[in-house]
């Protein structure tokens, strides 16, 4: 389960890579009722999504050439030095080098070895997300990977995380991740890799990681998002022991997911 009390190797910050942050802003305000605060005229057009006032992501303009649309998670380091010398020796790519943001925190951004992008932040005057595990906030985030075990491998050697596997029929398996420190239990786990079946790979999809978002209602913000210019990709369905998913591309071509969770018997 997520939380804001981070842990090194949790989701600590969440962001959207987009053509057009005023058009991205204003889908998101009108799906999850968020807004939009700029960074400041030194920021280059990035700035923070907040829900009631408190941060829930943030947003702003693509910055390398040619970059897709694109919602990219950050785990939380003490050291993005240490980080970014240990992406190096499991094989994955430095795509940005440790580098100061002001006084809010140092960042690093990564692609594993089977080509999904993500970053590090270690913090300064920001220490991350003000709210998770909300309606309209983050709750999970997922890998959709080319090869699950050269993941795993690499994740675990990065950032020591633990897995457990739990089937999900057809012979597929998906690995639930739990980082260390994060406590004890079965409500560890931050989120999840899920090996990409042939018939993606074939079609051409690459590894990318996706946020989730809580929702109240998983069809009515589906549908929302569709009515608002979202693309279908996964309708509404039950996920059994998880509650009801579905996924769609924001208009910007960015992927994400909405989940009602289920609830847990007292």
């Amino acid at each position: 389960m997520l939380t804001t009390r981070f842990v090194p190797g949790v989701p600590n910050w969440i962001d959207l890579g987009v053509p057009d942050v005023d058009a991205a802003a204003a889908f998101y305000s009108a799906l999850f009722g968020w807004t939009f605060q700029s960074a400041g005229p030194d920021a280059g057009g990035y700035g923070f999504l907040q829900l009631d006032g408190k941060t829930v992501g943030a947003v702003g303009p693509c910055q390398e050439e040619g970059a897709a649309p694109a919602w990219t998670p950050y785990f939380f380091t003490t050291d993005a030095e240490a980080t970014s010398k240990a992406v190096e020796q499991a094989g994955g790519r430095v795509r940005t080098a440790p580098m100061d943001v002001f006084t809010a925190g140092r960042l690093a951004q990564f692609t594993d070895p089977t080509g999904a992008d993500f970053a590090v932040w270690q913090p300064g005057d920001i220490k991350g997300l003000e709210t998770v595990m909300e309606p309209n906030a983050l709750c999970w985030t997922e890998l959709y990977t080319t090869d699950a075990a050269v993941a795993q491998d690499f994740y675990r050697s990065v950032f020591a995380w633990t897995y457990q596997d739990m089937a999900m029929g057809g012979g597929l398996t998906y690995n639930v991740a739990s980082a260390p420190g994060a406590g004890s239990g079965d409500d560890t786990a931050h989120g999840g890799i899920l090996q990409l079946q042939q018939m993606h790979l074939d079609a051409g999809s690459a590894s990318e990681w996706h946020p989730y978002f809580g929702v109240t209602d998983c069809d009515a913000s589906y549908h929302a998002a569709v009515q608002l210019g979202a693309t279908p990709l996964i309708a509404p369905m039950d996920a059994a022991g998880i509650g009801r998913l579905a996924m769609v591309m924001d208009p910007a071509g960015a992927v994400f997911a909405v989940l009602r969770g289920e609830s847990k018997a007292a």
